[in-house]
């Protein structure tokens, strides 16, 4: 697929539309494939990380989730159509699959979340199958235990809502061991789909402020948040550099 560099991180070029019709091939194949949702605090991490950068890279479908990431591609001169949120594309995904043969399993967050998640996703979408759930507060001994569970249940569609990049390495660590078809690193989306988290309203959504609306509802994430304009600055000398070489040739 066509591809956009940004910082190290490749990020496929897709819709919505796009990302849903490729997961949906993804269910019918006969190995797991991975998706990854990376924002502009993954990137940052990523390029200080060299193991996870290359996790990010290894991705089957790599979706840009950040609408810094969207306005970093235009930068760069290698536009994605539009955002692609990991909460959305799961959601499009759990309604996609509601009449069909597959599962899905949530793992993540904490105390009761991904078993409310289940709950509240099942009573959303009639027929959708929610194999199990399982919180996010394990020890890596216990990951055999849990991966032993979800090959058992002959789950197809696995959210990993752990956290980035614990989410992405524990994919990328039991790629062997997983009998899934898609296993998704997907952040708070299990919080949303909790009724833990409310989405920034839609006029947020709309103008790509939704950073700033989880800002003002969670002034502790300031920190945080201080990687987006750091990304973007580092983007535009990345252009700035890469114009000045092709002026000198």
């Amino acid at each position: 697929m066509d591809k956009v560099n940004i910082l190290g991180v490749n990020i496929d070029k897709v819709t919505m539309n796009e990302a849903i019709n490729r997961v949906m091939g993804f269910l019918d194949s006969d190995k797991l494939n991975t998706v990854y949702t990376p924002n502009p605090e993954f990137i940052m991490n990523a390029r200080d990380d060299e193991e996870f950068k290359k996790i990010l890279n290894e991705g089957d479908l790599v979706i840009p989730d950040g609408i810094g990431v969207v306005y970093a591609s235009r930068i760069l001169g290698n536009p994605v159509s539009e955002r692609v949120p990991g909460y959305e594309l799961t959601e499009n995904i759990l309604k996609g699959i509601k009449d069909k043969k597959y599962t899905a399993y949530f793992l993540g967050s904490k105390g009761d979340t991904a078993k409310l998640a289940a709950e509240n996703m099942m009573q959303k979408y009639t027929g959708l199958k929610v194999a199990g759930y399982r919180d996010g507060y394990f020890k890596v001994e216990e990951e055999e235990r849990i991966i032993d569970e979800i090959n058992r249940l002959e789950v197809d569609y696995l959210v990993v809502g752990l956290g980035s990049p614990k989410q992405e390495q524990f994919i990328y660590r039991n790629k062997q061991k997983l009998k899934v078809k898609v296993a998704i690193g997907n952040g708070g989306t299990l919080d949303i789909m909790a009724g833990k988290v409310k989405r920034a309203p839609v006029i947020f959504q709309k103008l790509g402020l939704e950073w700033l609306y989880r800002l003002l509802k969670e002034p502790t994430r300031f920190k945080r948040m201080l990687k987006l304009p750091q990304f973007m600055w580092i983007v535009i000398m990345t252009k700035n550099k890469e114009q000045r070489t092709k002026n000198k040739v």
